[in-house]
């Protein structure tokens, strides 16, 4: 792409440009966060790229007669448009707005979710024009698709059994501990969740933007404080590391934690909530051994909690677990493991006051 010439967008201000293989950052406090420390704008693209990877991904691209199907030329095709915050990309030449490409539907949602055949046809045939559909930079390895319902975006992610409930059950876990989580439901093969950006009234900036694939927690911790002195964002933080210690959640990557940042200033306002936890739990465990000695994940938070020594780690009782699994249809046998799992797992953190 080095002779290729680009504005990076936000809304209808341009925050960077692109020209002779190099990014300008030229408005820091609309920039992405990426921007101020790396220059890679192929990598910034790749990074808002649809998984190459899956197979509904590759159904889109080829009904959608894309002439480039790789990353970039994906993400090219949709403006870099997403729907979780407010960036896109044009070439200087291009009389276009914001407001004219933003999504407002998506006639592929079932195409990329699904992969139906009737769907493909349907979409082969939809003669649309371009951004397409937001999930063209629907990132992630699960086949997923956003859908507008009652004037919301709400995302649909494909889920076994286990999956679902391992998602839907520690979002509400989360919730009863008063950390901050999106909510998640019950689909049909899938889990469902709304847009936590409200169409963008909020910037959502994945950790990848300013740690690249560094998902060690301390690493992230202290950069998270060169970002800003609200201790706010270290703390939930922390709870998000604590819930992947106490859940077994082995999946915690630096797309699926980020801050949100105010859509007029630029301003980091908060963590993201706690999302995309279909790892966790049941989804990756048979629940066999519940007594949690020598875990790996646990070992990895209680060195962090050595680190950020002022985190207050909540009170949690196997009643507290109880309670919160009473409204799931799974056998009381389970729900015992899975309490047990957990608590044994809470009881080994390692603080003075246990």
């Amino acid at each position: 792409m080095k002779n290729e010439h680009y504005y990076i967008m936000h809304k209808d201000t341009v925050v960077c440009e692109y020209k002779n293989g190099s990014t300008k950052v030229i408005n820091k406090a609309l920039s992405p966060l990426f921007f101020r420390f790396f220059d890679s704008f192929e990598d910034w693209l790749v990074s808002r790229a649809i998984d190459s990877h899956r197979p509904n991904s590759r159904l889109l691209k080829k009904a959608l007669r894309l002439a480039g199907r790789d990353d970039i030329s994906a993400v090219i095709a949709a403006y870099a448009l997403t729907i979780t915050d407010n960036y896109w990309v044009k070439k200087p030449n291009e009389e276009i707005k914001y407001n004219d490409i933003r999504f407002k539907e998506n006639m592929f949602a079932e195409l990329a979710l699904s992969g139906s055949y009737d769907s493909f046809n349907k979409a082969a045939a939809s003669g649309a024009k371009r951004p397409y559909t937001p999930d063209l930079t629907n990132t992630g390895s699960y086949e997923k698709c956003w859908r507008m319902e009652n004037g919301r975006w709400c995302m649909y992610k494909k889920a076994n059994e286990s999956e679902a409930f391992s998602e839907v059950f520690v979002s509400k876990l989360c919730r009863v501990l008063g950390f901050d989580a999106a909510e998640y439901t019950f689909g049909k093969d899938c889990v469902k969740t709304f847009d936590f950006t409200d169409n963008a009234s909020v910037d959502f900036e994945p950790a990848y933007n300013f740690v690249w694939d560094n998902d060690d927690m301390i690493y992230n911790i202290d950069k998270l404080r060169t970002l800003s002195e609200d201790k706010t964002l270290v703390r939930d933080l922390m709870r998000i590391f604590f819930m992947d210690a106490l859940t077994a959640n082995p999946d915690r990557h630096t797309f699926n934690y980020g801050v949100l940042r105010d859509a007029q200033s630029g301003d980091i306002i908060s963590l993201a909530p706690n999302f995309d936890n279909n790892m966790a739990l049941t989804a990756r465990n048979d629940m066999s051994d519940t007594k949690r000695e020598n875990d790996f994940l646990i070992g990895l938070f209680n060195e962090t909690l050595e680190y950020v020594k002022d985190f207050e780690v909540p009170k949690i009782t196997r009643e507290l677990i109880l309670s919160a699994l009473d409204e799931y249809e799974i056998s009381a046998a389970l729900k015992s493991k899975i309490a047990d799992f957990i608590y044994n797992g809470y009881t080994q953190i390692k603080r003075s006051d246990f």
